[in-house]
């Protein structure tokens, strides 16, 4: 096995690579969801999607399995979504049962 020869990075590559970084696109929750939904809708391939988007499919992969993890939490909160204090406090002033 080759090791790699180690050498400090040059100020040019360091230059470089801060350029890469502050120029990368940055794409808002709401195009992540856009993109995702896209995918989802089956009409076009996933490839020809992220190439007319420029991401990597990876990072496609990677936006739809949050999208729909946060899906899965979302919904499995509905059923056990946790009381505020103060909707605490309420429901027990509420609890009394009037008189019929």
């Amino acid at each position: 096995m080759r090791q790699k020869s180690v050498h400090p990075e040059s100020p040019s590559e360091r230059l470089v690579k801060n350029i890469r970084r502050a120029t990368r696109k940055r794409h808002s929750s709401e195009e992540k969801i856009r993109i995702v939904l896209d995918g989802l809708r089956g009409e076009s391939s996933i490839a020809e999607l992220c190439r007319r988007e420029g991401i990597a499919e990876s990072l496609y992969y990677a936006w739809s399995k949050e999208f729909l993890e946060a899906g899965k939490r979302r919904l499995a909160g509905d059923t056990a979504r946790s009381a505020t204090s103060s909707e605490v406090g309420r429901g027990r002033a509420g609890a009394r049962i009037a008189p019929v």
